[in-house]
């Protein structure tokens, strides 16, 4: 029983120390982009326009909602490469599912089952199979992606109800309609991690996860938890590309664990674990597609900006180990 207790203190310490941390973490980017969006709004008339800022936003909603639930995998210490795969798959399924006439709810259920299934197997071959995480999600990722060609045959899947592709270009009191559920993501992630016995297991797992198993956290049970909240945003994602692109692409989401996993770590979630959360993400994920934004508009090479996230990306984790 002391022994127990005393585990459960030392988390609780841990856990007080990682979110002091992340609010320093979360008001240092804050400021970087209050600074970014001053100086892009000097150098550009276009910048602060509505037609810009909505077009910002809406774009950063669906690789932003990723990035949450890709928080949730790396604040255990995890990773998640599948995620891209997963936003392909959701995006792929509904469209054709819609277009051979099956009723939209129904489509869209039956696709998040597939990406939320994917999750659970990732957490149960990590956990059970003691294969690590990057190559777990690895594997995973090459074989959902060969699946997408083999259900579509390849190609593009289009001719869907002007009701769903409309959803993604139109706008809810001033705001895209993506970047609400973006919002409301954003929110309940937040009451999850820091409110819900859940949320307080994934930051100790990622803490010390023997330290977790000793004062009774099921770690097979949250670790599955993680990854299937990672895959389920990740298809909730998918259908957002759907709606915006008004189709179903094989290639959809390629690229968008990078994304994801810039926009997560550039927020201050570190990748050892247990330091980070939702907010920061948020911030995160704003600012890298602020800095892109604003280089279009100045008319920077668009490989010089990937240098300079790359850098960003790199300062970041430096900053991250210096602060332990």
């Amino acid at each position: 029983m002391g022994i127990g207790k005393s585990i459960t203190n030392k988390i609780n310490q841990t856990l007080k120390r990682s979110r002091n941390s992340s609010r320093s973490s979360v008001i240092i980017v804050a400021v970087v982009l209050v600074v970014l969006m001053f100086y892009l709004a000097l150098s550009s008339e276009v910048f602060l326009s509505y037609g810009n800022l909505f077009n910002l936003f809406r774009s950063t909603s669906i690789y932003g909602v990723i990035a949450i639930g890709m928080t949730f995998v790396i604040l255990t210490g995890g990773i998640d490469l599948s995620v891209g795969s997963v936003v392909g798959l959701t995006s792929i399924l509904t469209t054709m599912m819609i277009k051979n006439g099956m009723p939209l709810f129904l489509s869209i259920v039956i696709a998040m089952a597939a990406a939320v299934t994917v999750g659970i197997l990732n957490g149960i071959i990590i956990h059970f199979g003691k294969v690590p995480p990057f190559i777990a999600t690895l594997g995973s990722m090459t074989v959902v992606r060969g699946m997408i060609k083999l259900i579509s045959d390849a190609k593009m899947i289009t001719g869907l109800p002007k009701e769903f592709s409309d959803f993604a270009l139109k706008a809810s009191l001033g705001l895209p309609n993506l970047f609400w559920i973006w919002l409301l993501v954003i929110l309940v992630s937040w009451f999850i991690l820091t409110r819900t016995i859940y949320g307080r297991n994934v930051y100790a797992i990622g803490s010390n996860e023997e330290s977790a198993r000793l004062s009774g956290i099921s770690i097979s049970r949250n670790i599955v938890y993680v990854y299937a909240t990672s895959a389920f945003l990740s298809g909730l994602a998918g259908i957002m590309l759907a709606s915006r692109l008004a189709s179903g692409i094989p290639t959809a989401g390629s690229g968008y664990e990078l994304d994801a996993i810039a926009a997560t770590v550039v927020g201050g979630t570190a990748l050892t674990g247990a330091k980070g959360g939702v907010l920061g993400t948020f911030l995160g994920s704003i600012l890298l597609a602020t800095i892109r934004n604003g280089g279009v508009l100045l008319g920077i090479n668009p490989f010089i900006l990937e240098v300079i996230i790359g850098l960003l990306i790199v300062v970041a984790v430096i900053a991250q180990r210096g602060s332990k």
